[in-house]
């Protein structure tokens, strides 16, 4: 059995005492980024919205860790972007970034020399070059065509050395970047969706049209049609009941093995599917989400529905949906 380490008295204190002062520091800073903003964001929100190519972000040391992570934030709220590695561009990746490109680069100082190749490249190709760093007169911030300032600091490290307010600021700062895009670009729930279709993202944001049977797999009948058909599309069908359709179209019932029971007698077969349906069923819609078509399910007691046409006026059945389709997604 492990043994647990003895804290020493009076170390939860000093503990709680040190992340309370990083945590006021970076809060600070943080309110002086946001007062610090001006139209040089709006510019850095045109050039990276409007290139043609991609936004490749780079950064050296802890700066680069940033980069990667805003640049994988940017790819993934509709903004192509990725991450460039300074060292490897003066060897050879420099190659990977076109004229068609936005560069963004990322330095506390604006004078880490790794970044002088990719500074120049920009700038010899008439690349578009958006700089962010903590001092305005800086070679990178003098070069780029657009300045993101961040506020003058100090770290939460004691020793005011270890990068830690100041990549919390270009964090917050690539964030707002990519909210900021997200809503130039009218970027919604279902384009993240399609961007994120993996994992617990992908399962919460999907939605009826992507998981319901469709076509000739829908078991319809005519409001005219004799029972014995109606039997044979059910058992054709296998989902245990049948949608009822009038001359238009429109659903105007349902059939199910219950119906099935409780008009069993001789004359059953001779009767038409109007007879026997339970009418106005109850539908959902293509764009629910599946996780509030399986609630609404469950809160009728019913185990599958017929699905219409998001925004249609009419009730004419494009799909179909049961509570076991909603289980095979991930949905309990």
């Amino acid at each position: 059995m492990t043994e647990l380490v003895r804290t020493p008295s009076g170390a939860e204190a000093q503990d709680l005492a040190a992340a309370r002062r990083v945590l006021q520091i970076e809060a600070r800073a943080l309110d002086s980024l946001a007062a610090l903003l001006d139209g040089a964001f709006t510019r850095a929100v045109d050039i990276l919205l409007h290139v043609k190519g991609r936004v490749i972000v780079s950064g050296m040391g802890k700066s680069g860790h940033v980069a990667r992570k805003i640049a994988a934030t940017l790819a993934s709220t509709g903004t192509p972007a990725y991450f460039v590695h300074p060292a490897e561009a003066s060897h050879g990746d420099l190659g990977m970034i076109t004229p068609q490109d936005a560069v963004m680069l990322l330095s506390n100082s604006g004078e880490t020399r790794e970044l002088a190749d990719l500074i120049e490249h920009t700038r010899r190709y008439q690349i578009p070059l958006v700089g962010m760093a903590s001092r305005a007169g800086s070679t990178l911030l003098t070069r780029a065509d657009v300045a993101l300032v961040l506020p003058q600091a100090p770290e939460a490290c004691p020793n005011g050395l270890a990068p830690t307010t100041s990549t919390t600021l270009q964090i917050a700062l690539g964030d707002a970047l990519a909210v900021a895009l997200m809503g130039r670009r009218g970027f919604s729930a279902e384009d993240y969706r399609v961007l994120h279709p993996g994992g617990s993202l992908g399962k919460k944001l999907l939605r009826v049209a992507d998981i319901m049977h469709r076509g000739e797999a829908l078991p319809i009948v005519r409001e005219d049609a004799p029972m014995s058909e109606v039997i044979l599309e059910m058992t054709r069908k296998t989902f245990g009941c049948a949608g009822v359709t009038d001359g238009e179209g429109r659903l105007t019932g349902i059939i199910t093995d219950g119906d099935l029971r409780r008009h069993m007698a001789p004359e059953l077969l001779r009767r038409q599917a109007s007879e026997v349906m339970t009418p106005a069923p109850k539908t959902v819609r293509t764009g629910a989400l599946v996780a509030e078509a399986l609630g609404f399910m469950n809160a009728r007691k019913i185990t599958a529905v017929f699905v219409l046409e998001e925004g249609a006026g009419d009730r004419r059945p494009v799909g179909f949906l049961r509570i076991h389709d909603c289980l095979h997604a991930g949905y309990s």
